[in-house]
């Protein structure tokens, strides 16, 4: 993106975004030689300089190319941009200073020039002033960069000009939760990750940081410790992966069931990923919630049950009945219960 201001002024702004450049494959598209178009399309096909002499078909070929637009910006990642002030004039222009600012939906955060101090003190013709600003894209929506430049002309006069340059920022990835209590007072959480980008990303970490109400086991991995994924977790455009997570509450909860079914903050998912060319983005989300268990007047929960029985011989099960309302239930039986396993035909 570029600005130029009026003739007035001596000093010229440009502003340029930073990014990595792309990758570049032939498009392929043939047709018989019998048909209309005969060989023109073979014939452009070989004359494309991304296309490998002799194999144009297999798209074999794959070159880097650079940045023919702004292109997209997705949450999480590091918007980088270069700002040039050029004096193209045969003046000396004095006390130059820039000042940059990011304007979002609800903030705006300055980049660069925050100091009152100026960035050159004589600008002379033909000369330049440039700067280098990042900042992590937190917001999604409309972004508004504000470049402002001041200086004095050779007659003394204290001269200013803005521009203005907006973008879009936009979601990369769609994230689904799924929450399952479980009999144990363990929560099962399962998260999907979908890639709405326009490109490739590789999934480099995707973790549950959990409240302090809970302990958390990721259950992503094989016994052997590799993730179930592969060494390279890559997803595709509108490709999706599922996350299973279990969280066990503390044991202060375990003892109160009150206590255990206001824990409804499970915590959330911190994810980092890379696109095809190693640009980080990183993405957090909000706190998740859980629907709060009803555990109803009386909880039953099994304590003791054998991992193994034999036909024909009684075992026992030790249950816990827990009252889980406000008010007194008066037991009119306990008792131990046994059973017999009946044979199997």
């Amino acid at each position: 993106m570029e600005g130029k201001e009026r003739n007035e002024h001596i000093l010229a702004l440009k502003v340029m975004r930073l990014t990595r450049p792309t990758l570049s494959s032939p498009l392929i598209v043939t047709s018989d030689a019998k048909d209309l178009p005969g060989n023109l399309f073979n014939n452009d096909l070989k004359h494309d300089i991304t296309s490998v002499s002799s194999v144009e078909t297999l798209a074999a070929g794959q070159f880097l190319l650079l940045p023919q637009s702004f292109g997209n910006i997705y949450l999480g990642e590091t918007f980088s941009s270069y700002i040039c002030v050029h004096n193209d004039s045969n003046q000396i222009a004095s006390d130059v200073s820039v000042k940059v600012d990011l304007q979002t939906n609800s903030q705006r955060i300055p980049l660069s020039g925050g100091h009152s101090e100026a960035v050159a003190k004589e600008l002379h013709p033909q000369e330049t002033v440039d700067d280098v600003i990042h900042h992590e894209v937190k917001e999604v929506g409309t972004h508004i960069l504000l470049c402002e430049v001041s200086y004095n002309s050779p007659m003394k006069n204290h001269l200013s000009f803005r521009k203005f340059f907006k973008f879009e920022v936009f979601k990369p990835l769609d994230v689904k939760t799924k929450f399952y209590n479980a009999e144990s007072d363990e929560v099962y959480l399962e998260a999907q990750v979908q890639n709405i980008t326009s490109g490739p990303i590789c999934l480099e970490k995707v973790s549950l940081e959990s409240s302090h109400l809970f302990n958390v086991t990721a259950l992503n991995s094989t016994p052997a410790g590799e993730s179930v994924f592969g060494r390279v977790n890559v997803l595709q455009p509108q490709a999706s992966r599922q996350f299973l997570y279990c969280l066990a509450p503390q044991p202060s909860l375990t003892s109160d069931l009150r206590l255990l079914a206001g824990a409804t903050n499970i915590g959330k998912l911190d994810i980092v990923w890379r696109s095809n060319l190693g640009e980080r983005g990183r993405l957090q989300t909000s706190q998740l919630q859980r629907m709060a268990p009803d555990y109803g007047d009386i909880r039953l929960s099994v304590q003791e049950l054998p991992n193994i029985v034999v036909l024909e011989e009684a075992f026992t099960i030790v249950c816990r009945i827990i009252n889980t309302c406000d008010q007194c239930i008066v037991m009119v039986q306990k008792k131990r219960i046994t059973s017999r396993v009946a044979g199997i035909k």
